[in-house]
């Protein structure tokens, strides 16, 4: 199992989620039930595909969820507009004794979703569910958005290894930490971050940087000094002053190195033209024995700059992203939202919820779902049905785009798995969580099975999603009764 990476706590939160709970509370509705989705509306990047991840750290969350007496305390101190206290002695008791009781369902890291499917479905208590909103969203919104990052620099790299190295640049030691790790399930090979690789044990890869060449008198001293203290880790950064200059020390200290019972691991290029000068490297190498010398790029890389030097030609072996992979650029969020679908009174049946807009399409989804997907014999994905867990899925199948109506039939007998699965039962882990290996390697074998036109940087072909008729029905009947009703 991973250790826990964060500092989460129960106010892990915004104050809205407190004030609602506290009006629950005087409300006596405590007993009543609710479902809660995380989804998203659309893909980032303008991409057409999203990589599931956070679910270890909400599940370590989840697990430890409980106010403290220092918590409440300062709950306790909160004041209104009149001076008074914002929460009362009782609901702060209530809080106190909070224990979690939910049913959490989620998608397993490393799953390819796609817009308004739910990755993790909540149902519980009204109160329970509503004070998870803020961290759930928290915890999925960065990682899913950082594995989808480096995801899709590591297809650009086709199969050339991928260091994360943006820790410098990251937001904040949380951030940096939480992508090195959702990096490394979207398919980097290892991170700088140190810490990360100590708590998830993520390959470390790292060597000097300029002020170390700087220091000395000269670039070959600072390389032959460096390779007298780290033999077993060099790789030269031979950008600082001239590039072929650089390449020629590395290649004199390589040498040294050898005699000396060592190899050199390569070189870096952090900038210039990265083509020019990394077949120039790799001839320059080769010549002088070190074929086997890697040559690593970096510098302000993303997957638009890693496809086009490869498109023309770069020479390069491991690539080094940074901020543009651990920030998400261009992307800030995710866009990941918690909508209520159902409540059910103590005894009752379910009562459907809908949140309306003035875009159809922005509309909720009313009901518990589940996300049920079509593959082909061979595993490759035909479509994803978004359906309602008391109605299921009719057969044959047809799902309804939530944007613009269009209907597609799924073939008869088709596979299919359905993504959501048992995390919590009453409040207990129910789920055996997946190694950070385990996770990377699901998603290898998830992007093995989407076609291609998806997976692709420029002009990507959008997956099949949609509601299941019945569901698209039912979400068309309560849209129409809800605006009469408020007419």
């Amino acid at each position: 199992m991973e250790a826990p990476a964060h500092n989460f706590t129960a106010l892990t939160t915004d104050l809205y989620e407190v004030t609602m709970a506290c009006g629950y509370f005087k409300a006596a509705v405590t007993d009543h039930e609710a479902v809660f989705h995380v989804t998203f509306r659309e893909n980032p990047f303008a991409g057409q595909f999203t990589v599931a991840c956070g679910l270890a750290t909400a599940i370590d969350f989840l697990r430890a969820f409980h106010f403290t007496d220092t918590e409440v305390d300062y709950l306790g101190s909160q004041r209104g507009n009149d001076g008074k206290p914002l929460f009362d002695s009782r609901f702060l008791d209530y809080l106190r004794r909070l224990q979690l009781s939910c049913d959490i369902d989620a998608i397993p890291e490393g799953t390819l979703v796609f817009p308004n499917e739910p990755l993790i479905r909540v149902l519980g208590p009204i109160i329970q569910c509503q004070l998870l909103e803020t961290a759930l969203l928290n915890i999925f919104n960065f990682q899913s958005l950082i594995a989808t990052k480096a995801a899709r620099v590591c297809l650009a790299a086709e199969h050339d290894p991928v260091i994360e190295f943006g820790l410098r640049r990251s937001q904040g030691v949380d951030g940096g930490l939480t992508a090195a790790r959702a990096a490394y399930i979207g398919g980097c090979a290892g991170t700088s971050n140190l810490q990360a690789g100590q708590q998830f044990g993520i390959p470390v890869s790292g060597t000097q940087a300029h002020s170390w060449i700087m220091f000395f008198e000269n670039e070959r001293e600072a390389f032959k000094t460096y390779a007298e203290a780290m033999p077993n880790n060099c790789i030269f950064l031979v950008d600082t002053y001239d590039s072929i200059d650089g390449i020629h020390h590395a290649i004199e200290i390589g040498s040294e190195l050898r005699k000396q019972g060592h190899e050199m691991i390569g070189v870096r290029l952090d900038s210039g033209d990265g083509v020019a000068l990394s077949i120039k490297a790799r001839r320059m190498l080769d010549k002088a024995g070190f074929a086997n010398a890697k040559i690593v790029g970096s510098g302000n890389l993303d997957e638009y700059m890693i496809t086009d030097l490869k498109q023309r030609g770069a020479k390069i072996d491991v690539w080094g992203v940074g901020t543009k992979l651990s920030t998400g650029q261009p992307d800030g969020a995710l866009g990941g939202i918690y909508k209520l679908g159902a409540i059910r009174r103590p005894g009752g049946a379910w009562q459907y919820r809908i949140k309306l807009s003035e875009e159809s399409e922005k509309a909720s989804v009313p009901g518990s779902m589940q996300v049920r997907r079509f593959h082909q014999p061979d595993g490759r994905f035909i479509a994803d049905a978004i359906y309602e867990t008391d109605h299921g899925v009719s057969e044959p199948c047809e799902i309804v785009d939530v944007e613009t109506e269009d209907k597609t039939k799924i073939p008869r007998r088709a596979r299919y798995s359905d993504l959501l699965v048992p995390v919590f039962r009453a409040g207990k882990v129910v789920y055996e969580g997946p190694s950070i290996e385990a996770s990377r390697e699901h998603l290898r074998k998830q992007l093995s099975c989407a076609f291609p036109e998806i997976l692709r940087l420029k002009d990507p072909a959008p997956y099949k999603v949609g509601l299941e008729r019945s569901l698209h029905e039912q979400r068309s009947k309560i849209i129409t009764r809800v605006r009469q009703q408020f007419k």
